[in-house]
């Protein structure tokens, strides 16, 4: 009883004690953020918040208010050059819209991914999603490993072996599209090819065959979620401290969880299967397992990391091409003399065909302008960012080492400096014989990190859009909104809302 009296006579002490730490430790931690900015105070930049640690505008605040983070920075980079200067906390923050530096950086190896940004990617929340995968690694040795195991999944040879499914998938489209038509019932064009890129990638990674257009899965909702969970995580890093949140912060470890005990289950399965020597599909899933297999040292993290790479296919390789599909669905119907002239390439190159070979998308050379123009103006993945340890030298200025480089797609795909007219959509602009764009064009990123699927998502790309332009003409449902909404990655805010009508082939 005595010793319970002494402690409440002391609890008012040591809270007191307590809070004075905090304090001290705060205002220590202001010191140390001042420092380090004092340290960039000369690069061109927004001014800051009157917040006590003096953060440049908060992306969740832009985020909150319904904004594009990346207009901002299109917005502060046309302001302040190519070279801006962001603060936020501790960070120093380096927009770079200069095409000398995005090549030296990009094409390097040495310049790693940010800490910051691909760790909160790695895990959301305390689950592992993305974990230390092709995105995420940091490591170069890590790095090179994976890419080493998964490039034969990628070749040439094997992208043509996948011809069949993209029109198998794309048929299912078609036939969907079809029933909308002769419905006459508005169609939600990302919803329809979310389901398509997501059946694409699900078939010709795992095997699986999940026929979105018709069945239900809980698969799309745990992607969904888990984009949005990415968002908030590396935006918001105040987010899972409020208690308000934590109803939303459990849905998307769930989400997490789906995903990653789903793709364990279809490796296990295959990997049993190849063990008793069953038939098994000739499927990206197995390339890789049997790639791994002649690896002398292949470890149980391997295992993991081949998972992290699986779930990083599983979300990538159906999100990132869907909204450019259906961004384009949107340009095309904005500018109907583009359309025309697409259809008429499709038409003279793959006629009444309705299996499209590897030899046809080659000679779809209008439709690869429109395609590469819809990725100019809606790059899906808006960016990448690399951490310069060393001082560097960026268009003139001088920056200490210990920042963050950010290389927004979305920005220097819409300079004028870079583009003519940037906001006017113009496949000419990729035309075989203008001018290549000098290191401001790279949706796919670029260097040794430069996405590995982009080979695959254009091949598939073209197939749906090809399919789509030879069956039917489309109009846009009036009324709608063209913005964007960001969302990690980019996509159409509206979801593209089109009326369908097979097309009249006597008066072709």
């Amino acid at each position: 009883m005595a010793v319970f009296s002494t402690l409440l006579t002391l609890a008012p002490q040591a809270l007191t004690f307590l809070f004075f730490l905090l304090i001290v430790a705060f205002l220590a931690y202001c010191l140390y953020v001042k420092h380090i900015h004092m340290k960039y105070d000369h690069i061109p930049g927004p001014p800051r918040d009157s917040f006590l640690l003096g953060q440049s505008p908060t992306f969740s605040r832009i985020l909150k208010n319904g904004g594009n983070v990346h207009e901002k920075f299109l917005e502060w980079a046309e302001e302040y050059g190519p070279v801006c200067r962001i603060n936020a906390l501790h960070y120093v923050l380096v927009s770079v819209s200069c095409p000398e530096a995005t090549k030296v950086i990009l094409m390097s190896s040495k310049y790693s991914k940010d800490t910051f940004s691909y760790k909160r990617l790695a895990n959301l929340f305390g689950q592992r999603l993305l974990g230390n995968g092709l995105v995420t690694a940091r490591d170069h040795e890590q790095w090179y490993k994976q890419r080493r195991i998964i490039d034969p999944a990628f070749s040439s040879l094997y992208l043509r072996g996948l011809m069949g499914t993209f029109n198998e998938r794309a048929e299912k489209l078609m036939d969907k599209l079809a029933e909308l038509a002769d419905s006459k019932t508005e169609a939600n064009m990302l919803h329809l090819v979310n389901c398509v890129t997501l059946d694409v990638i699900t078939k010709v990674a795992f095997g699986v065959d999940l026929d979105l257009l018709r069945n239900t899965s809980p698969l799309p909702k745990a992607i969904e979620t888990c984009l949005k969970g990415m968002v908030t995580h590396v935006r918001d890093i105040f987010f899972e401290f409020n208690p308000k949140n934590r109803s939303y912060i459990n849905e998307v470890r769930e989400a997490c969880r789906l995903l990653r005990t789903t793709g364990a289950q279809w490796i296990h399965e295959r990997k049993i299967a190849i063990e008793n020597g069953d038939e098994v599909p000739r499927d990206i899933l197995t390339q890789i397992l049997k790639t791994a297999n002649q690896e002398k040292s292949m470890t149980e993290e391997d295992e993991q990391f081949m998972l992290d790479n699986l779930v990083t296919f599983f979300i990538a390789g159906q999100e990132t091409t869907a909204n450019q599909l259906a961004f384009c669905i949107m340009e095309l119907g904005r500018h109907p003399d583009i359309l025309e002239k697409a259809k008429k390439e499709v038409d003279n190159v793959i006629g009444m065909k309705h299996e499209i070979s590897y030899d046809d998308l080659g000679k779809l050379v209008y439709l690869s302008q429109v395609l590469k123009e819809t990725l100019r103006m809606y790059p899906t993945a808006p960016g990448t960012s690399r951490h310069i340890a060393e001082d560097m030298v960026i268009d003139g200025i001088h920056i200490p080492g210990g920042f963050i480089a950010l290389f927004s797609f979305y920005v220097s795909g819409r300079l004028e400096r870079f583009f003519k007219d940037p906001l006017r959509f113009d496949p000419d602009r990729f035309h075989p014989d203008a001018p290549k764009p000098y290191y401001c064009y790279y949706p796919f990123s670029l260097g040794p990190r430069s996405c590995l699927g982009k080979n695959f998502a254009q091949m598939e790309a073209k197939v749906v859009m090809a399919k789509l332009l030879q069956r039917f003409d489309f109009t846009l449902v009036p009324g709608q909104t063209f913005d964007i909404l960001d969302a990690g990655t980019l996509r159409p805010k509206s979801g593209v809302l089109c009326t369908l009508n097979h097309r009249d082939y006597k008066n072709k």
